[in-house]
């Protein structure tokens, strides 16, 4: 693996995201593609997460974040793509905001 496999992004989630589990949904994922960051919700009633790891398992990632948890669900999610820094040793749930 080389840098340029690694990849970063930061996604607002719009929708039912709130009272439905997703961080635990979103963490859960995270944990099985081996995918490091954080998700938290926002007082805009929107969920916010930044993501690290190889490209190809932040796009599956995203995949599933679109799709969400069973009593979710999503209307957009907005993905500003960013350069890896490898800030992150695993996947947290992180305050409101």
């Amino acid at each position: 693996m080389t840098d340029e496999d690694l990849a970063r992004f930061h996604a607002i989630v719009e929708g039912r995201v709130q009272g439905v589990g997703f961080r635990f949904f979103v963490k859960e994922e995270a944990d099985v593609l081996g995918v490091t960051g954080w998700v938290r919700n926002r007082w805009d009633d929107t969920v916010e997460i930044t993501a690290e790891g190889e490209r190809a398992a932040l796009e599956k990632f995203l995949q599933i974040v679109r799709r969400g948890p069973r009593a979710a669900y999503v209307s957009q999610v907005k993905v500003d793509w960013q350069e890896n820094k490898g800030e992150f040793g695993g996947f947290g749930i992180r305050s409101t905001y």
